[in-house]
């Protein structure tokens, strides 16, 4: 598992220099408005999207898990400890096939538990189905 932290930014060419200068390392994937890198060292998931918020402000947080079983355990244990979750959910989101689950944190930053099966060239989001009940979320505030 890693960290996910998704920025907003004003001008992703200048986020995309400072963040591959900061890290030393170019990112995994450049779309228009959108750029990730899946860092070693540290574990990092570090997203941003040009133009989706206020400049400088988190757009989400979240946790990249290696397999769907993980991001089903950790909406089990979010539930059963009392918080209302999205449910689990197969979408297209953020240019990736994904399960995933969000929860508000309790300071309104939302909260991704997700693992990624494949690179798609769509941006919004698209529920494939098998949703198990709550609200439906994407990776764009």
């Amino acid at each position: 598992m890693r960290l996910q932290l998704a920025l907003n930014v004003d001008d992703l060419d200048t986020a995309i220099d400072f963040y591959t200068k900061l890290f030393g390392e170019a990112p995994a994937k450049v779309k228009p408005g959108y750029a990730n890198w899946a860092i070693e060292n540290p574990p990092l998931k570090l997203v941003i999207f040009e133009g989706a918020g206020e400049h400088g402000t988190i757009n989400h947080l979240g946790v990249e898990t290696e397999t769907a079983e993980e991001v089903v355990a950790a909406d089990r244990r979010m539930r059963e400890a009392g918080l209302q979750t999205t449910g689990i959910d197969e979408t297209q989101c953020c240019f990736a096939e994904k399960t995933e689950t969000w929860v508000d944190g309790a300071d309104g930053h939302k909260w991704e538990f997700y693992v990624k099966h494949a690179d798609v060239e769509q941006f919004v989001n698209i529920s494939l189905g098998n949703k198990s009940d709550g609200g439906n979320a994407c990776c764009v505030s």
